[in-house]
């Protein structure tokens, strides 16, 4: 049995064609855009350009099917239009689903003149068409047609988490900017998605509870956390060195607690902004690390415990992870959180919501928040400045788990495959 795995950008760093391309399941990677660090279009890009990251040298010699030059029309155009928001979100999945439909019809195409010669007529049905929530529709009805097994990766809680951020936005207006409910009809072709799923992976337990509440089939589900392995990060089970506390914590050298990520609602940052205005006058500094997705960011927090640093490159989050001495993530809704397993990865403690992916064991590796309300957060922090020798040790259990590893990933796979 072959997958063809359909995938818009470089999600979890394309974990899982990397794992189905190791057991030998793979078939093709169809994605928006492919970029071989010895293309012309490579040569061409910018250093910040987002294109530079859309390859991975483990996949460079695996069948690889991208719509480069139609992309670049794409967001040429909607520049010229002036489209962003949710029309370009609308537009851009349904000129993905577009072009992967038309591939796969030359495909069958091909598959069918090599059946009239007497091989490989199997193949046909024998295929998996994997792809991720929200660019799923089109793809699924034409594989459907032709008998092949679907498998939706839920990337969300999906309308469950809208509501989460609905509710904090009400509750937070002078930080909502300009957040907006998805239209009527982005959640009717996710549920049409969900219909035609032979089965649909989520994430987490978080993910799987939102989708049974939304009344997805709870047996069509399974739950296959993401993994992470990325070059010059060093394993758990390998040396690796110790982090340096002080004894205490003072305003010379402060407890650094890192966010990072996109700094929005949802990431349940406007609680942790009220955190840090408790904890102004206390050693203690927060960097917020990622693009900022919140209005009136600086008006309504204190300067001197909170530091705003932007996006940056990946070369530039490893230097944060690596000075940090806690990682934050009081998020109110994420399908896993990918940010959790990087932070283990570089040796980080972690503070975290229940409402993601679980990875952190409460008082083994980091802690685990009630809730993810600004008076736990507050207590969370308070703990760690008054026990950097706890922190200590907690960072010393800190690392990513062979759960989490892509061979995990493409066992479960392998698994779930066996079902269909």
């Amino acid at each position: 049995m072959k997958w063809l795995c359909c995938q818009l950008g470089a999600r979890e760093h394309y974990a899982i064609p990397r794992a189905l391309f190791r057991i030998g399941m793979f078939g093709c990677l169809v994605t928006d855009a492919w970029v071989p660090p010895s293309s012309l279009l490579a040569k061409c890009c910018g250093h910040s350009s987002k294109f530079r990251h859309r390859f991975h040298s483990e996949l460079r010699d695996a069948r690889v099917k991208a719509f480069n030059s139609s992309l670049v029309l794409f967001e040429m155009l909607a520049r010229a239009r002036d489209s962003k928001g949710w029309p370009k979100i609308l537009a851009r999945n349904q000129w993905f689903q577009r072009k992967i439909v038309s591939f796969l019809r030359s495909q069958v195409s091909t598959l069918n003149s090599v059946k009239e010669r007497g091989s490989h007529g199997a193949l046909r049905s024998q295929l998996v068409l994997c792809s991720y929530s929200y660019t799923a529709l089109e793809p699924f009805r034409y594989a459907r047609s032709l008998g092949w097994k679907t498998l939706l990766v839920q990337i969300d809680p999906g309308p469950d988490e809208e509501r989460i951020v609905a509710e904090e936005t009400a509750r937070e207006p002078e930080l909502a900017g300009e957040w907006h409910p998805a239209p009527p009809e982005y959640w009717a072709f996710w549920r049409d998605e969900c219909k035609l799923a032979d089965r649909i992976v989520v994430n987490s337990e978080w993910s799987r509870e939102g989708l049974i509440r939304r009344g997805v089939p709870a047996e069509k589900i399974s739950i296959i956390p993401l993994a992470y392995e990325e070059l010059g990060v060093v394993r758990r089970a390998e040396p690796r060195p110790q982090r340096n506390y002080p004894d205490y914590f003072t305003p010379e050298r402060p407890l650094r607690v890192l966010f990072l990520g996109l700094i929005n609602l949802r990431k349940g940052v406007a609680r942790l902004l009220e955190a840090a205005r408790t904890l102004r006058d206390e050693p203690v500094e927060f960097w917020m690390v990622g693009p900022v997705e919140i209005a009136n960011a600086r008006k309504v927090t204190d300067a001197g415990g909170v530091k705003w640093f932007g996006a940056v490159k990946r070369n530039q989050a490893t230097e944060f992870y690596r000075d940090a001495d806690v990682f934050i993530l009081p998020t109110l809704s994420d399908g896993f959180a990918i940010t959790q397993l990087e932070a283990q990865a570089h040796g980080l403690p972690i503070i975290a919501s229940k409402n993601c992916g679980k990875v952190v064991e409460n008082g083994v590796n980091g802690s685990i928040l009630d809730e993810p309300s600004a008076a736990c957060i507050v207590h969370a922090i308070r703990d760690c400045i008054a026990s950097p020798d706890r922190l200590e040790k907690l960072a010393s259990a800190s690392g990513v788990r062979d759960k989490f590893t892509i061979e995990a990933l493409a066992n479960q796979l392998q698994r779930v495959g066996a079902t269909l």
